[in-house]
């Protein structure tokens, strides 16, 4: 019979290892990790919990919050504000930062969430999830403030995503690979199914939004375009496109079988920046993929290196088969490159 790990045993054994995971990082993933298991639950009762449909009101983004983005960020707030891990957090949903009450002890870590990634798939019953980062609170840190969020992804201590789909998952890196581990409903537990995912480094699958093909840049336009044409065009090969509109679910597959997930910029004002948020969710996701071998960009710069700016900022992503990142992000800076040319 294979032995089975669970996630508390393997950041223990992690710990004894690498002595890169404290007793309060340990607990802290610990807590997420619970909380994760009670929006499992609460996503598994759909209209049976009353949490399906939209509660008509909107979120920091000016997007429309469904029942369960609302439950679900209630629910890790409550879960992590008592424990004493934490200075403070950051959700998606808020438009500033939570920190912690005085009436709790204060930890030395900050957590960012999105609480719900791909609330268009709520009431449909497909596949959701949620994404999470954590930070090192800076040094000599008094009150908290946004700007000690503002750290590029690369400083991150761990990161992850909890998956809600046939089987509920979590996905975990703590900077040392990647590792899943899937809900044990019976027993309630976290078991370790996969450890040290690796993404193949070239693949025959893309992720994007292809409504939005005429509003593309050039560098988007000749690198789908040249999927598209086939064993007849310049790579030679048949290429599959898949798209879940939730970043969890397109990334998942993405971690397990290769491809590359996009969300480009594009010509339409409120696109020029990308939409997908830097600290939420381009920085966790591609913390975890790097770990497992791929790689991520805003089309020209490693989305790790990149200085935010603000808490709710957007960038562009391209995210997955390492070979696959670096030929788009390649086209797009022999594009900057033509357009800096004189005419």
């Amino acid at each position: 019979m294979k032995r089975r790990i669970s996630l508390t045993q393997h950041l223990i054994e992690e710990n004894r290892l690498s002595n890169s995971i404290p007793d309060e990082l340990r607990l802290l993933i610990e807590v997420v990790a619970r909380a994760c298991k009670t929006i499992s639950h609460s996503v598994g009762k759909g209209a049976l919990g009353d949490v399906l449909g939209s509660m008509h009101t909107e979120n920091v983004q000016g997007e429309i919050q469904k029942k369960l983005d609302v439950l679900s960020n209630e629910i890790l707030l409550d879960a992590n504000e008592w424990g004493g891990h934490l200075a403070a957090m950051a959700s998606e949903e808020m438009e500033t930062i939570h920190t912690i009450s005085n009436l709790y002890p204060r930890g030395e870590y900050l957590l960012l969430f999105d609480p719900l990634d791909g609330s268009s798939n709520i009431d449909v019953n497909v596949s959701i999830g949620t994404i999470f980062s954590v930070l090192k609170a800076p040094e000599g840190m008094a009150n908290p403030t946004e700007n000690d969020f503002l750290q590029p992804g690369s400083r991150q201590v761990a990161a992850g995503y909890a998956l809600y789909g046939p089987q509920t998952l979590l996905v975990l890196t703590t900077g040392r690979g990647v590792s899943c581990f899937t809900l044990n409903r019976e027993m309630g537990s976290w078991v370790m199914t996969e450890r040290d995912i690796r993404i193949p480094a070239d693949s025959a699958e893309y992720s994007i939004n292809s409504s939005n093909a005429r509003h593309w840049l050039p560098p988007v336009k000749r690198y789908v375009s040249e999927m598209q044409a086939g064993k007849k065009g310049p790579r030679l090969g048949e290429f599959n496109m898949r798209w879940v509109a939730s970043m969890v679910a397109d990334l998942h597959r993405i971690l397990n079988r290769g491809g590359i997930f996009m969300y480009p910029a594009d010509s339409r004002e409120s696109y020029q920046s990308g939409r997908i948020r830097l600290m939420y969710e381009a920085n966790p996701m591609a913390f975890i993929i790097e770990q497992a071998g791929g790689a991520a960009t805003d089309g020209h710069m490693r989305i790790l290196d990149i200085q935010p700016e603000k808490l709710h900022q957007r960038v562009p992503v391209f995210i997955g088969s390492r070979n696959e990142v670096e030929l788009v992000t390649r086209y797009h800076n022999e594009e900057e490159v033509l357009s800096a040319l004189p005419a």
